[in-house]
């Protein structure tokens, strides 16, 4: 009964099956091998237009590199006070900008507040020379909380980023969760509503070890490869992250996997909120159950062996997460659990 996170899963056989075919003979290092030479036209055509694509191993890294691409030392990058840029990067995102200022913002189970963001972004700071410089907005997709940004949200996050000469960044650690969530095309959630970059988790949904960072606009790119190289993410057997990325969008196994974890979420949330003493305050949009639970009762659901993560104890809420390889009887042991805790 482990809904700690995601990324205490293992690896989808076809990751591994991939893996292991990449890893027959020898091949070009540094990224001039065939996989990731096929990376820009695999992911053009997924997301219905031109795209530049650089693997990395991990979402910080993603988050950091891209945003380090859109904003100078001297930036300021808004972002929701939760967002995993500010709470779980240890400051590698100011780090690898060279300081840029992340403007934290409020809003409702994960979103970014409107009015706060307009009113950041129009506070006067541009041109001022002792106010860091508006340059980006970062989001999550899906947020930390397991919401969801529709197509209409994002467009209107991006209006206001274009009216200040703001660049729009996506951290999408779950973003097939996000896609799948919606049943829409991923480029109804990306470029097609003001995304100009976006960071695409592949590890929680099944890799071993792979993100990309996709940028919709080529010219935002330049500089990237050196920018990556000099943060340590050039790996000599390229052909390895690059093999987990192109294993999981063609033949929509991405997709898949998030439709699997989501399904799973959405059982545990409906099994949750049928138990006296237990609700669920956000809605489940992707893969992640947000629960309150009486302390009596998550005292009594770890001695049974369920593992979830304390998020907020003030509020006795707690975090459920669905894998890409939870069952419906991994589902149905947690609830029986809750069940015998609620006596």
């Amino acid at each position: 009964m482990d809904f700690r996170s995601d990324n205490t899963s293992g690896a989808a056989p076809e990751i591994m099956a991939a893996l292991a075919k990449a890893n027959h003979g020898s091949a070009s290092s540094y990224g001039d091998d065939d996989w990731s030479r096929e990376l820009d036209t695999v992911f053009s055509s997924l997301f219905d237009t031109e795209c530049r694509v650089f693997p990395v191993a991990t979402g910080t890294a993603a988050n950091s590199l891209a945003l380090s691409s859109l904003s100078p030392g001297h930036g300021a990058i808004y972002c929701h006070q939760d967002s995993h840029i500010v709470v779980d990067e240890c400051n590698a995102p100011e780090f690898f900008t060279g300081g840029a200022k992340l403007v934290t913002l409020p809003g409702e189970a994960g979103k970014i507040d409107l009015r706060a963001l307009k009113a950041a972004a129009t506070a006067g700071w541009s041109g001022v020379q002792h106010h860091p410089q508006p340059k980006a907005i970062s989001i999550t997709q899906a947020t930390e909380y397991g919401t969801v940004y529709s197509a209409d949200e994002i467009a209107d996050i991006a209006a206001i980023g274009r009216a200040e000469g703001l660049h729009l960044y996506m951290d999408g650690a779950r973003f097939a969760n996000a896609v799948a969530g919606m049943n829409c095309h991923p480029a109804d959630l990306t470029w097609r509503a003001g995304v100009d970059v976006l960071g695409f988790g592949a590890t929680k949904n099944g890799a071993m070890a792979a993100e990309a960072v996709i940028f919709f606009k080529p010219e935002l790119a330049e500089g990237f490869l050196f920018r990556r190289k000099r943060a340590g993410h050039l790996f000599s057997k390229a052909r390895f992250l690059s093999a987990q990325l192109l294993a999981m969008v063609q033949d929509g196994l991405w997709l898949r996997l998030a439709r699997e974890a989501n399904a799973r979420a959405r059982e545990l949330a409906e099994g949750l909120q049928r138990i006296p003493g237990i609700s669920v305050p956000f809605p489940v949009q992707a893969n992640e159950v947000f629960a309150v639970l009486p302390e009596a009762m998550v005292a009594k659901l770890k001695q049974r062996g369920a593992l979830f993560h304390v998020w907020d104890p003030a509020r006795s809420l707690y975090r459920f997460v669905c894998a890409f390889d939870k069952r419906p009887e991994d589902v149905a042991q947690l609830l029986k659990a809750a069940e015998e805790a609620a006596g």
